[in-house]
C-alpha cells in the first residue's frame, strides 16, 4: 500500500457511524451465510456503551484504532478497550499482572483488543471490503503496538483471533497464545438423529436419555427470535441472567439495558432457547446467530432440574443449526462436559504484545510451555469423542 495512512484513535464506539463500520469485512450482513460476525456488528458494540455494560466506569475505556487513508476514508479498525482490570476477557494474565507488579511495574492500564465479556473466535484486524487483506492487517498490527507504546502502556492483548489474523501480529513481535474450546461441527447432518447415528452405540442411548430426562417435569421448548423478543422476554431472561451471573461472578457484567438494545438493533441475530414449566419461562440461553455459525453465550435458571442446563444449551444448539444449515455452534469458554454430547475440541489463539524486554521474556517462556501442553490436551480430548472409530473422519472428507 503504497498511499500514506494514519491512525485514529476513537474513544466512544457510539461516534462511528454505523453505516461506515458495515464497510468492514464481517460487521456487516453483506454476505449471508458467509463471513458475517454478530459480536463485530455495530448495533453489538455500541449497545455495551450505551447500555453501561464496557464503559470507563466499569473499566472498558473505548480506545478503538481506526486505520485511515489520506482522504480520511476508513481502511480497517481494531474494536480496543483501555482496561484497569482483567475482567470480562477469558484469556487469563491474572499472574502476569501480578508478576509485573511485585517486581515493580505498572500493569494497568493494558490495551485488549477484544470483544468484552464475549468468549468467541472473530475478526480482531476488521479490513475494509475490497482493500488488501493482509497489508492492512499488517498496518492495524503495528499500529496496535505503536499505540501501545506513544500511551506507555504495559501491553497490548488480542483474544479470540482467526488464526489467520497470527501472521500479522507475529510479524510485529506479539506473542502467540493457545487455548481449548468445544465446538459442534456439522458435518452435513441432515437432522439431530443423523448426528447421533454417528457415536458409538452407549453414547448415542446416554445422549438419548439425558435428552428424555431433561424434559421430564412437563418442560417443554421454545426458540425465540425476531419480532418473539419482546420486553416481557427480555425481563424473563435478565433475571435467568442475574440468578446464574451473581453467583458464578458476583457482579454480572451486562445490564438489563443491554438487552433491550441488542433486541432493538439485531433481533434476527439472536436466539433464546427458553425452558417452559407450568405456564412460566424457568429457564433459557442466549445465542447469536453468525454467517455460519450459531454462537452460544450464557445462560440462566430460576428452576433447577436435571440434564435441562445441557438441552438448553447444547443440544438445542444443534437443533436449530441443522434446522438452518449454518455449519458449526460455538458453545463459549471451557466445559469439558461438552465432549460427550458432540462438540470436539477446537484450538483457540490469542496475541500479546509486552512493551518490557523482561516481562516479554518471562511470558515467551511461560507461553511456549503453555502451547506444548494445550496440544497435547487436545490430542487426548480428540481421542474421546463419542463418535464412533473413524466416523468423524469419514463425516468430515
Amino acid at each position: 500500500m503504497t498511499q500514506e495512512v494514519s491512525i485514529r484513535i476513537e474513544r466512544s464506539f457510539t461516534a462511528i457511524p454505523p453505516e461506515l463500520w458495515a464497510t468492514l469485512d464481517g460487521a456487516g450482513r453483506y454476505k449471508p451465510g458467509g463471513s458475517y460476525n454478530p459480536f463485530n456488528a455495530h448495533g453489538f458494540l455500541s449497545a455495551l456503551e450505551e447500555s453501561g455494560s464496557a464503559t470507563a466506569e466499569t473499566g472498558w475505556l473505548g480506545h478503538h484504532l481506526l486505520l485511515e487513508d489520506a482522504a480520511g476514508t476508513l481502511i480497517g479498525a481494531v474494536p480496543c478497550y483501555l482496561k484497569s482490570h482483567s475482567r470480562g476477557e477469558y484469556v487469563f494474565d491474572h499472574g502476569w499482572a501480578d508478576a509485573y507488579q511485585r517486581a515493580g511495574g505498572r500493569y494497568y492500564p493494558k490495551l485488549q483488543a477484544a470483544i468484552p465479556f464475549t468468549p468467541a473466535t472473530g475478526p480482531r484486524l476488521m479490513v475494509a471490503q475490497g482493500r488488501h487483506q493482509a497489508e492492512v492487517r499488517a498496518l492495524l498490527a503495528a499500529g496496535l503496538r505503536q499505540v501501545t507504546e506513544k500511551i506507555g502502556a504495559s501491553s497490548a492483548h488480542v483474544t479470540f483471533l482467526p488464526e489467520d489474523e497470527l501472521a500479522a501480529f507475529e510479524g510485529q513481535g506479539y506473542l502467540h497464545r493457545t487455548d481449548q474450546q468445544f465446538h459442534f461441527l456439522n458435518a452435513g447432518y441432515r437432522d439431530h438423529d443423523d448426528f447421533l447415528d454417528t457415536l458409538a452405540s452407549r453414547k448415542r442411548k446416554a445422549l438419548k436419555k439425558e435428552r428424555r430426562a431433561a424434559l421430564e417435569n412437563g418442560i417443554t421448548i421454545d426458540w425465540l427470535t425476531g419480532t418473539d423478543l419482546t420486553e416481557s422476554v427480555w425481563d424473563q431472561f435478565f433475571a435467568f441472567y442475574m440468578d446464574t451471573g451473581s453467583r458464578k461472578w458476583g457482579r454480572p457484567y451486562l445490564t438489563r439495558d443491554f438487552y433491550s438494545l441488542i433486541g432493538e438493533r439485531m433481533a434476527d441475530d439472536i436466539l433464546l432457547v427458553m425452558a417452559k414449566r407450568n405456564g412460566r419461562y424457568i429457564a433459557g440461553a442466549i445465542n447469536f446467530i453468525g454467517g455460519d455459525t450459531l454462537f452460544g453465550r450464557h445462560w440462566g435458571c430460576i428452576e433447577e432440574h436435571p440434564f435441562l442446563h445441557f438441552e438448553v444449551c447444547y443440544h438445542q444448539a444443534i437443533d436449530f443449526a441443522l434446522a438452518k444449515g449454518l455449519k458449526k455452534v460455538e458453545a463459549g469458554a471451557q466445559g469439558e462436559h461438552k465432549l460427550a454430547r458432540g462438540y470436539q475440541p477446537v484450538t483457540t489463539h490469542s496475541a500479546h504484545f509486552i512493551a518490557h524486554p523482561g516481562l516479554r521474556r518471562a511470558v515467551a517462556d511461560y507461553l511456549e510451555h503453555e502451547r506444548r501442553e494445550v496440544e497435547q490436551i487436545g490430542e487426548y480430548l480428540g481421542g474421546h469423542t463419542p463418535f464412533r472409530k473413524g466416523e468423524r473422519q469419514c463425516r468430515d472428507d
